[in-house]
């Protein structure tokens, strides 16, 4: 088995860790209505709990193989050069905001809200830098205009 092939297959913690992720988000609201009035703080820090493991979940999809696609979906746009620079730059912003966005929050807020999810953010935003990288090697992969096949 070569190396590509086992990070292609490391690649696949990505889903238990999203599940991890999506249980932390939900969390605080399945305990109980009556338990979230008194614990605000508890929602926030949950869900930057969430953000963390979205963000390691988001970094190890970047380990999969770039050279095929997962889905008609996704081939639909990685073949189309327009709707391909579209999605890299939108995933580019969005990186760019939630980094942004988390280094404010870490640097200006001591207490509250968003200091609880300023962590969460920064590591989602860099989770997603790698994901970005893949997004562009799948883009030169497949676009039609480059590869005709």
């Amino acid at each position: 088995m070569n190396l590509k092939a086992i990070f292609h297959y490391i690649s696949y913690l990505q889903y238990p860790l999203m599940l991890i992720a999506f249980y932390y988000a939900l969390s605080p609201y399945l305990s109980g209505i009556e338990n979230l009035k008194d614990n605000t703080n508890l929602i926030f820090l949950k869900l930057n709990t969430g953000l963390i493991f979205m963000g390691l979940a988001v970094s190890f999809s970047s380990l999969q193989d770039t050279t095929k696609t997962q889905n008609k979906f996704s081939k639909d746009i990685w073949e189309n050069p327009k709707k391909g620079k579209i999605v890299i730059s939108v995933m580019a912003i969005t990186i760019f905001l939630f980094i942004i966005l988390g280094l404010v929050s870490y640097l200006n807020s001591f207490d509250g809200i968003l200091n609880d999810l300023s962590i969460g953010f920064i590591v989602l935003g860099l989770g997603m830098f790698g994901f970005l990288k893949a997004a562009v090697e799948m883009f030169e992969n497949h676009r039609k205009d480059k590869n005709p096949d």
